[in-house]
């Protein structure tokens, strides 16, 4: 058997003018916007990253580049699904993974069930299997001004 570990990151800057953010697929509405390539789902970023290092792969915008306008605007729980294929071709599967979310606001904790059950469905995982955790930046840098979320998640993966 083999026992794989990999860790994400992903962070995205927000602007003005927004009406919602999405985080492991859920829409949580905000005032401000993620900007980036994709809809910008930082948490999906980080465990992508990290399913693909645990694998020995390269990163995510070597898979998805940020250049190709095929991935412009697209929903990245369809980038994780790519991404579980790829997985499942090299015959791995997560054994649990854990997240941290870094965000002064909006509150995260609502939604965290929900981000749990899209994240079950979309890596065939039990929710058990998942821990999804939401912090502040103590009000310290372009986190804590609002300017920005962060994610990471670390992976525990195991093939035959």
């Amino acid at each position: 058997m083999r026992i794989k570990i990999g860790l994400g990151y992903d962070i995205h800057r927000l602007e003005k003018n927004g009406e919602f953010i999405v985080i492991a697929g859920v829409k949580i509405p905000y005032h401000k916007m993620f900007i980036a390539h994709s809809d910008g789902d930082v948490l999906i970023h980080a465990i992508i990253d990290s399913i693909l290092g645990a694998m020995g792969e390269k990163d995510i915008g070597s898979h998805f580049p940020d250049n190709d306008s095929k991935y412009k605007d697209i929903d990245s729980m369809i980038l994780l699904e790519e991404t579980v294929k790829i997985m499942n071709n090299k015959k791995y599967e997560i054994t649990n993974l854990d997240c941290t979310i870094v965000a002064e606001e909006p509150k995260i904790n609502p939604y965290i069930d929900k981000m749990k059950k899209n994240l079950s469905a979309a890596l065939k995982i039990s929710e058990e299997n998942i821990s999804i955790k939401a912090k502040t930046n103590e009000k310290i840098g372009e986190i804590g001004k609002g300017e920005a979320i962060k994610a990471y998640a670390i992976v525990l993966l195991k093939g035959d």
